[in-house]
């Protein structure tokens, strides 16, 4: 199990964005969204003017840098909050996730039989996959960059970390979950519904 993918929310898209390019050494990806009725991406080297210029209204900006993939997508926080967090699993381990949520009656989505959703209890939502060609290329990039630790904000942390451990079958420590070798812990004082970023360690 590895987390690989955090999904963020803000209305400070373009300066969350900058943060993982210029401080994080992030690379864009792309920019996916629509000029009118017309979906458009575009990759890096087209500046923030020039799709200004263009119309362009954004969707969602992809980065990544190592191991470690990260999503911004337009909201209404100013403070970035976590809309999903993604995993890579082996088949086994992905059997036992999809066995677990359906047995405690958890939401369970597929989307074009690409990517898989679980909603804990808690409310926090996790993209599950098996082994993928792509997924493993991305992992062959810990050896550059991994995700070590993970801090978000919440309004019952208690609740979020035991809603992860009931899908992935482990145990937490005092608010704190080890994802796939991520320490991914939930602090107080956030808000309800999605957890807010609070702080990220890469390795």
């Amino acid at each position: 199990m590895r987390l690989f993918h955090y999904h963020l929310v803000t209305s400070k898209v373009r300066e969350t964005e900058a943060r993982y390019l210029g401080r994080l050494g992030f690379i864009l990806l792309a920019r996916y969204g629509r000029i009118g009725e017309d979906q458009a991406t575009f990759e890096s080297g087209v500046p923030w003017d020039e799709l200004d210029r263009m119309g362009f209204r954004l969707r969602l900006s992809e980065l990544q840098r190592g191991a470690v993939n990260v999503v911004v997508q337009p909201g209404h926080w100013q403070i970035p909050r976590v809309d999903h967090l993604g995993l890579a699993l082996d088949e086994d381990e992905f059997v036992a996730v999809l066995t677990r949520a359906n047995l405690s009656g958890l939401k369970v989505q597929e989307h074009a039989g690409r990517r898989t959703f679980v909603t804990t209890n808690a409310g926090l939502r996790l993209e599950v996959h098996p082994p993928r060609d792509w997924i493993d290329e991305l992992l062959d990039g810990e050896r550059d960059l991994r995700l070590a630790e993970l801090h978000l904000r919440a309004d019952d942390p208690e609740t979020k970390v035991s809603g992860l451990c009931e899908v992935l079958g482990t145990d937490a420590h005092g608010g704190r979950i080890d994802v796939g070798g991520t320490l991914s812990e939930f602090l107080p004082g956030g808000p309800q519904g999605r957890p807010e970023l609070h702080a990220e360690l890469f390795t």
